[in-house]
């Protein structure tokens, strides 16, 4: 059996592609940056069907958090941002603003999730008023970690903030986890979208790398809606 001839193409075409594979390799990384500049990265915007949302629902401009209510810094940002963002944008009917559970501390912040969910599910509006409601109610930041979020606070807190809801249902739909599907479908979407941390924001598709950069927020939205 007689051995192939050596073809003298086969270096040129091998160099060839050795070039194209570290093209397209600078192409990829320079993408990644192109991506990540100015504290904010590209990412695939999530649904806000059935999530907590506030604003008008044909807004050009979708605002999505990511926040646990053990998060110390949710809280800030509730107390900090939040106001601004709402006076500028959500009371003007320019932006859609959302809330999505994320479960980074455990039982607790499943618990706190489930009721927040219950209130929503009784009375949307109430849900704004509960979930401050509740973030109040975190210890100091020396001692977040401790244990805080039970039935009984969740229901003191739901009857000084929305006392005109059913409370004996709520208390219900709590012990019986009647909102489960929701918690975990939030979870879900955290996992899909590799959330690092809380606060996260997320403005029709880009992920803000400095949730506290409020500057940065209103230049995402401006953009958004054509300014």
């Amino acid at each position: 059996m007689s051995k192939a001839k050596s073809n003298p193409m086969k270096p040129l075409v091998l160099i060839t592609v050795v070039i194209i594979i570290l093209v397209s390799a600078i192409v990829v990384i320079n993408s990644k940056q192109n991506q990540a500049t100015d504290g904010k990265i590209l990412v695939n915007h999530p649904s806000i069907e059935n999530q907590p949302t506030i604003g008008d629902p044909n807004a050009s401009v979708s605002v999505v958090e990511f926040a646990d209510y053990k998060c110390p810094a949710c809280k800030m940002w509730g107390e900090q941002i939040f106001p601004l963002l709402k006076k500028d944008f959500v009371d003007t009917g320019k932006i859609t603003f959302s809330y999505v559970n994320v479960l980074f501390h455990g039982d607790e912040s499943f618990l706190g999730s489930l009721a927040g969910e219950a209130v929503w599910n009784q009375d949307p509006e109430a849900f704004w008023e509960f979930n401050k409601a509740l973030y109040q109610e975190q210890p100091s930041i020396q001692n977040h970690d401790d244990p805080w979020i039970t039935v009984e606070k969740v229901m003191e807190v739901a009857k000084k903030a929305v006392p005109h809801l059913d409370l004996e249902l709520l208390e219900q739909d709590i012990i019986n986890m009647t909102y489960k599907d929701a918690v975990l479908l939030d979870d879900q979407l955290v996992e899909e979208l590799d959330i690092p941390f809380t606060p996260s924001i997320i403005i029709n598709g880009t992920f803000v790398e400095e949730p506290f950069d409020y500057e940065l927020i209103k230049q995402l939205i401006e953009g958004g809606l054509g300014n």
